[in-house]
């Protein structure tokens, strides 16, 4: 089960990422970037649920930053989705704030190890 959240949280990330630099020349944002958003916070707290319920430790620090970071690029996913159903142009830093964050999301996951 850990495997299939673990999936959805990376497909959820390229979304964010891949529609940023999809688009990165006429920025916006895209409705894979709004999903994505919506899965990587789902399947990241149901991540953390599930490692809290394992028996080795949670570092709780890290967990805390990318949830921090992770709704960060929810709000700027759904101010530019907003904009966008609107009709109105999305801001260029409002779209690159949407996939930078994601981007930043993924490089605490990978470099923020603990080797206690």
């Amino acid at each position: 089960m850990t495997a299939l959240f673990v999936a959805i949280h990376i497909i959820s990330a390229a979304a964010i990422v891949g529609g940023w630099l999809a688009h990165f020349k006429n920025p916006t944002v895209t409705t894979s970037q709004w999903w994505g958003s919506w899965g990587m916070i789902v399947s990241g707290l149901l991540l953390a649920g599930l490692a809290e319920m394992g028996d080795g430790r949670v570092n709780h620090a890290k967990i805390g930053v990318k949830l921090a970071v992770g709704l960060g690029v929810f709000i700027t996913a759904l101010l530019g989705r907003r904009k966008e159903n609107k009709g109105e142009p999305v801001p260029t830093g409002l779209a690159h704030a949407t996939g930078g964050l994601g981007l930043i999301n993924i490089l605490i996951a990978v470099l923020w190890q603990d080797y206690s």
